[in-house]
């Protein structure tokens, strides 16, 4: 089986000329799989700019211009469903939601029940179907009861994600899980791979979790395009597990060697031995949480003092900005934008 790996250079990323601005929706959504309503953020391109805010800001992340609930553009528009990470929310890559409008993409991020900052529950979060199952209920309101159903290119919708959302993006493209696999890989591996230990200790047992509903295929046949970014759950699969994979998928890694994060590393955990020809997109200096927001000057000290940093310390030579630069145009290569 062949395999590009491509090391980028960060300079090189291309875009067209941004002809709009960013527009945001943000909407409580009853999802058929939770018994609550849902956090769902759509952003989309818009050519009448109102009710510009800064979204996301905090005194950790700098946040990026939304124009609320501002008029969507003429015309037809590729999605993106966006998953976040393990105890992001739809904030934690909104850097991606309004830049992919201003080049004509709406982008659909959901606020995932048990795994997101604010409602977080391991137990019921490790449960990755559910991740999937939201992005795809919320497809189908986009695509049939939303204001946004006109203006959606049905041919070009992309299922992409940061960590944990990396692999509800594989997921949504056929990828299934291998409840065998990760178990045995977490027991071996629990001092390597992150939060491994917490998932096979009695407050969470993933080694009891039904086999059955781990292994089920959790596709969306409406998928064009994958995109995962330092995705996780990628230890102990099999050949079996890709076979539904039709969807060539673009993996993108954050980091070589040590500054790459072993718990998301398709490389060494064999993952991309098992697919045909996979496209591999290798960013460096970078880690794995220079995919969140641009921090501001303080806000490492300030995730020190909570022992949550290095999310605001990139490796030496990094530039968070260019780093999400290329990722944004991979994106925008991968939907012909």
């Amino acid at each position: 089986m062949k395999k590009q790996i491509l090391a980028l250079t960060l300079g090189l990323v291309a875009s067209n000329a941004l002809a709009n601005e960013a527009g945001l929706q943000i909407t409580q959504l009853p999802l058929p799989n939770h018994d609550e309503r849902v956090r769902v953020a759509i952003w989309y391109p818009t050519d009448e700019p109102v009710n510009t805010v800064v979204y996301g800001d905090n005194p950790v992340f700098h946040g990026v211009e939304a124009n609320m609930y501002a008029p969507i553009a003429q015309g037809q528009f590729p999605i993106i469903l966006f998953s976040h990470g393990m105890g992001g929310t739809d904030r934690s890559q909104a850097w991606i939601g309004s830049e992919m409008a201003k080049r004509g993409a709406i982008t659909i991020s959901v606020n995932h029940p048990n795994t997101t900052w604010g409602s977080f529950d391991m137990k019921e979060g490790i449960k990755h179907w559910t991740r999937a199952q939201d992005l795809s209920h919320t497809l189908d309101w986009v695509l049939n009861g939303s204001d946004f159903a006109a203006s959606a290119d049905q041919s070009r919708i992309m299922a992409s994600g940061f960590s944990y959302g990396g692999w509800t993006a594989l997921s949504l493209g056929g990828v299934t899980g291998n409840h065998a696999g990760i178990v045995a890989e977490c027991a071996e591996r629990s001092t390597e791979l992150v939060m491994c230990e917490e998932f096979l200790s009695d407050k969470i047992l993933l080694q009891n979790i039904d086999p059955g509903t781990w292994n089920e295929s959790y596709s969306d046949a409406r998928v064009t395009h994958v995109m995962g970014i330092d995705p996780g759950f990628v230890w102990g699969l099999e050949d079996e597990n890709v076979q539904s994979l039709s969807i060539s998928a673009m993996l993108v890694r954050l980091g070589r060697d040590n500054d790459a994060l072993m718990a998301t590393d398709f490389v060494k955990s064999g993952f991309i031995d098992l697919l045909d020809d996979p496209r591999i997109k290798v960013i460096e200096p970078a880690i794995h949480f220079t995919v969140m927001p641009m921090c501001r000057p303080e806000g490492a000290a300030i995730l020190i003092k909570e022992n949550d940093d290095p999310v605001c310390t990139d490796p030496q030579g990094a530039n968070r900005a260019e780093v999400h630069e290329t990722i944004i145009g991979l994106m925008a290569s991968e939907l012909d934008l």
